[in-house]
């Protein structure tokens, strides 16, 4: 007999073929964004412009029966614009709150790079707290509230690059690749058939609010073994005195990836953590969360190919 627990995680399974209807491959991104859901932990889209971000963000909205709403950002692009602001009103002369795009289920913070650092911290709060505090009263916002942003890994000009406190507020750093030929044919043969990316009327709701909440009560039962908790630390431990990387992972970092661990062992259908979960997660959970030193660059280095030799450098429990 099915629970209400295995009915969520079929839901939730679900997704990624509702995704597809719009968005062609890119399953392991939209695993990491369903992975981020049930942690409600917030996602860094890093990839070139074309790869469908926005257009998976708003699928994947749609596919959930969540409320959506889309942030560009720009460099002239104010804190207010973003968490709202106070309004006076002529008839009653008193000013009244008027909520920002912010006050939402999931939040597009399309192009975050492209902002200064003043209207980013705006999101501060935000993803820490989830409230937004004007005047000295606090809001909350919405349940659930997650914000997906996007940037341009090779764009530099007039952009504001993410300090390292808010990176460390993201669950996870997916990165969006190019499609391989096959995919990248199958595009255009939906374009020649009239495909539409701003007509997602065809995407149904297959999961709800109910089935996250459902999905993340159940992954936060997911057993781990005090084996695989000392991994995850090790781990963590080793990217610290690591002589490529002059800032290792946080404890928060840690944390991160033992949430991403359990979520993805719960939407396998099991009820433990085991270290392939902590190897496969720990690329999107850290790899923003460690800086490369200077010298390390030149030679070419990246952080996901750290992380992989030091993935391989830790022993593994048995």
């Amino acid at each position: 007999m099915q629970t209400s627990t295995d009915a969520a995680r079929d839901a939730l399974g679900a997704l990624r073929a509702e995704v597809s209807k719009a968005v062609v491959g890119q399953d392991a991104v939209v695993t990491g964004l369903v992975i981020a859901l049930l942690c409600r932990g917030h996602v860094l889209l890093e990839g070139v412009p074309g790869v469908a971000k926005t257009l998976m963000v708003r699928t994947l909205a749609s596919a959930l029966s969540l409320d959506f709403k889309r942030v560009q950002f720009t460099p002239d692009l104010m804190p207010g614009d973003v968490t709202g602001s106070l309004i006076y009103d002529a008839k009653t002369a008193e000013f009244e709150f008027r909520e920002g795009p912010v006050f939402t289920n999931l939040l597009l913070a399309d192009e975050i790079n492209r902002t200064p650092p003043k209207t980013q911290a705006a999101l501060l709060e935000a993803m820490e707290e989830r409230q937004v505090s004007v005047e000295g009263a606090a809001r909350p916002l919405p349940e659930p509230f997650v914000v997906c942003a996007t940037q341009n890994p090779v764009e530099y000009e007039g952009t504001y690059q993410l300090p390292e406190a808010q990176l460390d507020r993201f669950l996870l750093k997916l990165t969006v690749p190019l499609p391989p030929r096959e995919q990248e044919i199958a595009v255009l043969e939906r374009h020649a058939r009239g495909f539409d990316p701003r007509d997602l009327s065809e995407v149904k709701a297959v999961a709800t609010a109910e089935d996250l909440a459902a999905g993340r009560e159940a992954a936060a039962k997911v057993h781990v073994a005090p084996e695989v908790l000392g991994y995850i630390v090790d781990v963590a431990r080793a990217t610290r005195n690591s002589p490529s990387l002059q800032l290792g992972v946080s404890p928060r970092g840690a944390t991160a990836l033992l949430a991403a661990a359990r979520a993805w062992a719960w939407l396998s259908g099991r009820h433990y953590v085991t270290p392939d979960d902590v190897k496969a997660l720990a690329r999107p959970a850290l790899r923003h969360r460690v800086q490369l030193r200077p010298e390390a660059e030149l030679e070419g280095a990246t952080a996901d190919g750290l992380l992989d030799g030091i993935l391989a450098s830790v022993p593994v429990p048995r």
